[in-house]
């Protein structure tokens, strides 16, 4: 399904159920969801205002124009606990398929759900695919001219519009040069990784390098394997300098 108002927005239906929960009580509950590109990267979910099964407290405040309009600003209550500001409706939107329906900030609510699985980070991509292959390929990582890594035993993971990502076993990675970092981020597709920076000298380059230990099912074959930012190391494939990637992701 396409916009026919002019606008560029991209959105369609969704087939999966899905939930969301405040202080553990739903918010909504529904079989009617849409898909939303805002953005081109992964879609967000909006929902039939008669799904939302929390108070919406319209506030006096608007938030900034989008090609989808000014939405008008919500607090959603649901027995005595309160997100601010954490749901939105684009009343007169040009996008005139979207004038029922209300976006749910993800991080305010506390848990979602497609069907009966928890997930996190955002909506998954129905278009987006990820495929682990195992390859006997020769990778090689460098920084500042150190090799970090040497291996021909990588699992390499292509994701839809990103590029390849070397998972490598921790053996083939000069782990005397990594530092345990307390920086975490989270996978709707992967779960959650944990990282390191990389000790060269007396440079410390952040958040490098990182490992889902506990991978989501989709993903268990990078389980216990560590991979690095392409874009901020050099990269070379059976011994050919790989083009570094520009993706706005490296840290």
């Amino acid at each position: 399904m396409s916009d026919t108002s002019g606008s560029a927005v991209r959105f369609e239906p969704c087939a999966k159920r899905i939930r969301a929960y405040l202080a553990g009580h739903v918010v909504v509950d529904t079989t009617r969801a849409l898909y939303v590109w805002e953005w081109p990267h992964f879609p967000t979910y909006y929902f039939p205002t008669d799904d939302i099964q929390a108070e919406l407290i319209e506030l006096d405040d608007t938030a900034a124009p989008t090609n989808l309009g000014v939405a008008a600003l919500y607090d959603v209550a649901v027995d005595g606990s309160v997100a601010s500001r954490a749901a939105r409706r684009y009343v007169d939107s040009p996008v005139e398929a979207l004038r029922g329906y209300v976006r749910l900030s993800w991080t305010a609510m506390d848990e979602w759900l497609e069907e009966d699985e928890l997930v996190y980070t955002h909506a998954r991509d129905p278009y987006a695919r990820i495929d682990i292959l195992a390859s006997s390929r020769h990778i090689q990582i460098m920084l500042d001219g150190v090799v970090v890594a040497d291996s021909w035993h990588a699992r390499i993971l292509f994701e839809t519009g990103l590029p390849p990502r070397y998972y490598l076993p921790l053996t083939d990675i000069r782990m005397d040069l990594l530092r345990r970092s307390d920086t975490s981020s989270q996978c709707p597709y992967k779960g959650t990784a944990n990282y390191w920076s990389v000790a060269i000298g007396d440079t410390v380059h952040r958040d490098l390098v990182w490992m889902y230990r506990a991978p989501l099912p989709e993903s268990q074959r990078i389980t216990g394997l560590a991979s690095f930012y392409s874009e901020s190391v050099d990269v070379y494939v059976d011994g050919e300098l790989q083009e570094r990637p520009v993706t706005g992701m490296e840290p």
